[in-house]
């Protein structure tokens, strides 16, 4: 790995050394914050129980995410097709990001029950915005000329679609869903404080009662981790599919 390649854990390295310091130097109790040592033993003593909620966040996470991403794709093609029903669904669109995501899940809970329906649910709508309004904004700013040119070459509707929209809106398409990807796994542990007896949430609401901080400073980073690396894997398969681009 060449001297470039470990620039950017420099910065992770001095953190979690300060951090380490301020919890063996007793300026902040170690029981409010456990040092990154202590952090690391719970992953070791605790790894099969955290595999286990992982992989329910994990499974609520994809599903939401996936169903968001079909259903965004879906709208956005509507929604750009007619601009009757683009002006009349935007602002909708607009209003549910105003209302926080907190207040919505125990309405979920209460409506759909404890189990997977509503963290799904509450996966969807957090991931659904960015990548719905990335194409949007994809579709509306492709490239006039050869759109025209398709026309005047007797092109259907769904051929400019095709030929032009749906490859030149593949970037955009790609940063929402980073952040919809990241925001998949935020919005299933959200879900998950509200009830559900799986699942990362469950276990950090669990720990905190016992008021065991080491357990939930593990949990915190597992959840950070879990998102770069979807993010991560989304920049790949961007990679793979825009050989072309330059992936940052």
């Amino acid at each position: 790995m060449s001297k470039q390649n470990w620039l950017p854990f420099i910065p992770i390295a001095a953190v979690l050394a300060i951090w380490q310091i301020v919890s063996v130097s007793g300026i902040v109790p170690p029981f409010l914050l456990p040092g990154p040592l202590q952090v690391i033993s719970v992953f070791v003593s605790d790894f099969s129980l955290l595999i286990k909620h992982l992989s329910y966040t994990l499974m609520e996470a994809l599903i939401g995410l996936s169903l968001a991403v079909i259903a965004a794709f879906l709208l956005a093609l509507i929604m750009d097709s007619n601009q009757f029903i683009k002006q009349s669904i935007t602002p909708i669109l607009l209003l549910t990001q105003t209302i926080p995501v907190i207040a919505i899940a125990p309405l979920l809970i209460l409506w759909m029950g404890y189990g997977l329906a509503p963290k799904i649910v509450l996966v969807f709508l957090t991931c659904f915005f960015p990548v719905t309004i990335s194409l949007l904004g994809a579709f509306a700013s492709a490239d006039n000329d050869a759109l025209r040119l398709l026309q005047s070459m007797g092109a259907k509707k769904w051929q400019l679609y095709r030929y032009i929209k749906i490859p030149q809106s593949l970037p955009a398409f790609f940063s929402g869903l980073k952040i919809a990807a990241s925001y998949s796994i935020i919005g299933a542990v959200i879900a998950e404080w509200l009830g559900g007896d799986a699942g990362l949430g469950v276990y950090m609401i669990r720990v905190r009662r016992s008021y065991s901080f080491d357990k939930m400073f593990a949990v915190i980073i597992l959840v950070s981790v879990l998102s770069l690396l979807l993010i991560k894997l989304v920049g790949l398969i961007e990679k793979r599919a825009l050989p072309y681009k330059k992936i940052f």
